[in-house]
């Protein structure tokens, strides 16, 4: 209850009037969602970079007639996970065949079966770790969407237990009485709701990204494999 007796009628008066314990609540409820809006938009933006540094990739390699030119040609756009890859496949083989990619005619001698799983491990091991690097933060969406309504609940528990202590201590139990603590304890329950929805829905939309872009690299290293291979490089 609001001084002078006035019974809170918006969102700020009820705020206003609510407890200690319930502010503190709603304080945390506010910065969980602003941290989960900041999280949605920065993997938007992150999502966003990939798409069109994926595409200039791709144009690239189209072009390149051969795994030499395309290397060359890679290397001079900027950084992404697709060209940290194709680098990654490029040096593990200049290491057993030092410059077969730089020779007109194929090698004399081709990778051996145990190099050849040694490459797969290597171009496995790079997809998992720009995988694990696109996922970062994700998680934190779904501690958001799980916590939120649980401390929603437990501000408008506070609530309601405080606003039932004010109704016993004043001997008044009408609907008046009630009402406006009951509205009071279930604002901390909305503030709760009001961060969870967007990170689950964030969560689940980045969760599939994230699984998406990991079968795209996973189909490029087989891709490149097999044009090693077409080359006579393996």
């Amino acid at each position: 209850m609001m001084q002078g007796g006035a019974v809170p009628m918006t969102w700020p008066e009820l705020i206003a009037a609510s407890s200690v314990e319930t502010k503190i609540v709603l304080v945390i409820c506010a910065l969980f969602s602003l941290a989960s809006w900041f999280v949605i938009g920065l993997k938007w933006w992150q999502f966003r970079q990939l798409n069109r540094q994926a595409n200039r990739f791709y144009n690239v390699m189209e072009a390149s007639t051969r795994l030499q030119g395309a290397y060359q040609a890679v290397m001079k756009l900027p950084t992404s996970p697709y060209q940290r890859l194709f680098r990654e496949a490029v040096h593990f083989y200049e290491e057993l065949r030092p410059g077969a990619l730089r020779a007109d005619t194929p090698p004399a001698a081709t990778l051996a079966p145990t190099q050849l799983e040694a490459l797969k491990m290597i171009l496995t091991k790079e997809v998992a770790a720009e995988r694990d690097l696109l996922g970062h933060y994700i998680p934190w969406l779904a501690t958001v969407g799980s916590v939120g309504p649980l401390l929603g609940l437990l501000g408008t528990t506070i609530g309601i237990i405080s606003a039932f202590t004010g109704i016993a201590a004043k001997g008044s139990g009408n609907l008046g009485a009630v009402a406006p603590g009951v509205a009071e304890a279930l604002v901390a329950t909305f503030a709760g709701l009001a961060a969870a929805i967007p990170a689950v829905m964030a969560y689940n939309i980045y969760v599939n990204r994230v699984r998406l872009f990991t079968g795209e690299l996973e189909g490029f290293a087989n891709e490149l494999i097999g044009t090693m291979a077409r080359e006579g490089l393996l």
